[in-house]
């Protein structure tokens, strides 16, 4: 199996944004293809990263293939891959097909539809959560598999952000019935 390697991260986040789609995220096995994910940078007013390092963004500015895992609004962990300094790709969405009982059970036998269809959604059924922050994503837990063909993909604006909304660093496999929200 071919595993991501954190040189494929040290890279412009929109550019590890695109090539993200179609990769199989695993978290202990669990887990699928990633179907919408969104870049930000440390130039980017939507980014945590726009006022430079903080306790709770200190892993943006480690090191690339690593994760940086938050919570918003107080109940829903968020994962991003850090990627070039102060850069990241938030995972918005993915298609369950690895572990599909796990994420049910987790999700409260939610349909496949909505297991994974958020970036809160896809950490709960994956089961991310804090002690998961600053890990390396080419090592246990994770695991990033290529994928074994080229998929259609298409850009947007972000989701629920208020600053820096008209940056079209939103990527989604077009026609995916698994992401978070239909691209406008």
């Amino acid at each position: 199996m071919t595993v991501l390697t954190p040189t494929f991260f040290h890279r412009p986040a929109p550019d590890v944004a695109r090539d993200l789609i179609g990769v199989t995220l695993l978290v202990d096995g669990v887990g699928g293809p990633m179907v919408e994910v969104e870049a930000y940078d440390q130039t980017d007013p939507a980014s945590h990263s726009f006022k430079g390092p903080t306790p709770r963004n200190a892993a943006m500015f480690g090191p690339p293939g690593h994760a940086y895992v938050y919570k918003i609004y107080g109940i829903h962990w968020c994962l991003n891959f850090v990627c070039q300094p102060g850069s990241a790709v938030l995972i918005r969405a993915l298609e369950p097909l690895h572990g599909l009982t796990q994420m049910q059970e987790r999700r409260g036998g939610m349909p496949e539809r909505q297991l994974c269809s958020g970036p809160g959604k896809l950490c709960q059924a994956l089961d991310v959560g804090i002690t998961h922050n600053g890990l390396p994503l080419d090592a246990a837990p994770f695991a990033l598999v290529p994928p074994d063909q080229s998929h259609d993909i298409a850009t947007g604006p972000r989701i629920g952000i208020t600053k820096g909304v008209e940056t079209p660093w939103r990527f989604v496999r077009r026609g995916s019935p698994f992401l978070s929200k239909p691209l406008r």
